[in-house]
């Protein structure tokens, strides 16, 4: 493989499902610990942004302060993606409740709560494989969500704070079955919770309070809430890659 973009197709024995996942590569010598990496959930839609966003600014990180690192897309087919966003991303419950302002109203709870078996993927399957085949600092790594891939990932930072140092959730789905984050919050211990970035477009209407809320409540100093001026759910995503890549949290 002589590319430094590359694509494979990978079955998972835990979520019983085959992933497209898209890795990009720096074009240079690794340091000596291994180039930091970026995990990227719905790498259908996001992995292309935040792998030219490393592109073009690691060629001046004196200034921008991004890294070369490694980006890994985590990528579900188009006609099943839908399904497996609401099974992989949520967490286990004895019931779900809907607001109204969603569409999701199947109380089927076989079709969410796959959230462990994900983690488990990511974590004892393709974190693994790729640090076998490429220089990776296992110090460095960050995870990367969008919207209920937000919640996921606020998720993982509550309950497997270890898995990765950083974690950027962008629109986070902080509501999602009554806003149980909370309860994963109050469990969770404040002396090993790792770096949070949340960002949230400014016309996302109870998402940005949402947002303002959650983040009071975390105990962590290691933590940065953006607001992005003029964005939409939609928008967001774009714009607040590069400030989310920037992020150091404390003592960094």
């Amino acid at each position: 493989m002589q590319s430094r973009d590359r694509q494979f197709r990978y079955n998972s024995k835990f979520t019983n499902y085959e992933y497209t996942i898209e890795v990009y590569i720096p074009n240079e010598a690794p340091p000596k610990t291994g180039f930091p990496i970026i995990y990227v959930l719905d790498g259908q839609s996001y992995f292309e942004f935040v792998k030219y966003a490393i592109k073009l600014q690691s060629t001046n990180s004196v200034k921008t302060k991004v890294e070369p690192s490694i980006v890994v897309g985590i990528c579900h087919d188009e006609q099943e993606m839908r399904q497996r966003r609401f099974y992989e991303f949520t967490a286990p419950a004895k019931h779900y409740s809907f607001p109204k302002h969603t569409k999701e109203n199947n109380m089927n709870l076989a079709n969410y709560g796959g959230a462990p078996l994900f983690q488990k993927f990511m974590k004892e399957e393709l974190k693994p494989l790729i640090e076998k085949k490429l220089a990776v600092d296992t110090n460095k790594q960050i995870l990367f969500g969008h919207s209920l891939a937000g919640y996921y990932t606020i998720w993982c930072y509550l309950t497997h704070c270890h898995d990765f140092q950083t974690y950027l959730a962008i629109s986070p789905s902080i509501w999602w079955n009554g806003k149980e984050l909370y309860d994963y919050l109050q469990k969770a211990d404040p002396a090993e919770l790792q770096k949070l970035f949340i960002a949230v477009g400014e016309h996302e209407g109870f998402m940005v309070e949402d947002a303002h809320a959650f983040f009071k409540k975390l105990p962590t100093l290691s933590k940065e809430l953006f607001i992005a001026s003029g964005e939409n759910h939609a928008s967001v995503v774009p714009t607040t890659i590069s400030r989310a890549l920037r992020f150091k949290g404390k003592d960094s």
